[in-house]
């Protein structure tokens, strides 16, 4: 008789369920989680353009905005209950719905998409603190930068990009690899200084010109009947475009939401994603428009409004005020890579080899293969259109969360067994095919097969901003009918 012995390892304690000390976030901390996801440079220029650039109703992309909110809402609290529950993270609440060993290589698709972006954010992230060095250096000489070494490029970065970019990476891994209760103190420390630094930016630009800010706002604003048909398809996109910008976080969320006290934490926490939104509206419509006051009174010449802050500053040619803005940059930049690509990866690639990673060994292969993209950025990925690439393997993440939820709430009835979550052996209950729910990924595939389509097919290109939604809804509907 052969004994019914573990087939691989699943244990890795930091994959394990959360210690019930550990699980104190409370809803202020899922404030600050949707905070930072919202005040990226991306976050702030997308809401202040469909506010003041496009041809659209005031109330048609506000109320757009707050169906992808109140949407994202509904998702983050149906993907990230288990977690909650459990105290597991995404990868291995995924086991339960896929299989064991599936688990670990579909999850991957997510720690392969965020090591591709945690590399190019930071080489952007990187062009903040060259900024600030180069004015550092000028502000010693003003001819430093004229020297023959500042002059030596190799694959398009001179010695000021290289060190920035290097020393990015280096902070951005030392910080991030030191557990969770750090990065729970990243993520609160993040939140109010960068609100505190929308406020400061709000009272310089709009202080003085508060009376000429409010005339542009009558005027800039499109405050028209909202009720009309020709709002409907507006509305639609806006909520598109809106959701399409938080669809990143819903997957992977349990990785956060595994913290948090009780189910009711969770919910409140998840609603005060509203409150963000209202308030990045307010900062960026008043922010944007007393900008343009002051470049116009100044006599500075742009074509059009300027909707991005690094533009904003580029233009305004205040020394002080570039060097403040950029220090929030900064920190608003990198606690966004920190939630939306760092931890996602690191806990993909701890599933993957949970008997042989751990947090600084995950954290360095981030490091070191981001590292690279970083690196061939410029010069290389930039040019090929690998982005399509990463929006293919993307296409996964809607019906990823189909299966989870269909598996989970319309088969299981939210009844888990927690301890078959490590369990390898045959008789555990998501064992399956070796490892492999064979159902769930037929399921997987069609729903990716649709979603992919809407950036592959020119014809359906008009519905890529909804392809999370019909990719994950096409996976739920098929893993049911075949689980029936």
């Amino acid at each position: 008789m052969i004994p019914n012995k573990e087939k691989f390892d699943l244990v890795n304690w930091e994959i394990v369920s959360v210690n019930p000390i550990d699980k104190n976030w409370s809803w202020t901390d899922l404030f600050c989680f949707w905070a930072i996801s919202i005040q990226s440079i991306i976050g702030f220029s997308l809401i202040a353009s469909l506010y003041l650039i496009y041809d659209l109703n005031f109330f048609v992309v506000f109320f757009g905005g707050l169906i992808a909110v109140l949407l994202t809402i509904f998702f983050s609290n149906l993907i990230g209950s288990p977690s909650q529950k459990f105290g597991l993270p995404f990868p291995v609440i995924l086991r339960s719905s896929v299989g064991l060993n599936a688990s670990r290589y579909i999850s991957l698709l997510r720690g392969v998409v965020g090591i591709f972006m945690f590399g190019v954010q930071t080489f952007f992230l990187s062009k903040a603190l060259v900024y600030l060095i180069r004015i550092f250096l000028f502000s010693f000489e003003g001819n430093i930068l004229d020297k023959e070494i500042f002059l030596i490029f190799f694959m398009g970065l001179n010695i000021i990009d290289w060190s920035s970019l290097i020393i990015t990476f280096y902070i951005q891994y030392i910080f991030f690899s030191m557990g969770h209760k750090v990065i729970k103190k990243i993520i609160k420390f993040s939140a109010i200084f960068v609100y505190f630094g929308l406020c400061l930016f709000f009272i310089l630009t709009v202080g003085e010109n508060f009376i000429p800010v409010i005339n542009s706002l009558k005027l800039s604003l499109n405050f028209e009947n909202f009720i009309s048909k020709s709002n409907i398809l507006p509305l639609i996109t806006v909520a598109g475009t809106m959701f399409a910008y938080f669809s990143i976080l819903i997957l992977n969320f349990g990785d956060f939401s595994r913290y948090v006290k009780n189910k009711n934490q969770l919910i409140k926490g998840n609603y005060t994603l509203i409150i963000n939104f209202i308030l990045i509206s307010f900062f960026s419509i008043f922010i944007v428009i007393g900008s343009d006051i002051i470049l116009t009174k100044n006599n500075i010449p742009v074509e059009n409004i300027l909707t991005n802050p690094n533009d904003i500053i580029g233009k305004l040619n205040n020394t002080y005020l570039t060097v403040v803005v950029l220090i929030f940059v900064i920190v608003a930049t990198a606690s966004t890579n920190l939630i939306a690509n760092y931890v996602p990866s690191q806990n993909s690639l701890i599933n993957f080899l949970p008997s042989k990673l751990s947090l600084k060994s995950s954290g360095l292969i981030v490091l070191i293969l981001s590292f690279i993209i970083g690196s061939f950025w410029l010069t290389l990925l930039s040019q090929i259109g690998v982005l399509s690439i990463i929006d293919t393997v993307g296409s996964f993440f809607g019906p990823i969360f189909g299966i989870i939820v269909a598996d989970i709430f319309l088969i299981k009835k939210n009844n888990l067994n927690g301890k078959d979550f490590f369990n390898s052996k045959q008789n555990s209950a998501y064992f399956y095919s070796n490892g492999w729910q064979l159902k769930s990924l037929y399921a997987l595939f069609i729903g990716f097969i649709f979603a992919a389509s809407t950036i592959w097919n020119v014809n359906l290109n008009f519905l890529q901003s909804f392809s999370w939604i019909i990719g994950g809804l096409i996976s739920l509907i098929i893993y049911y009918l075949l689980s029936d």
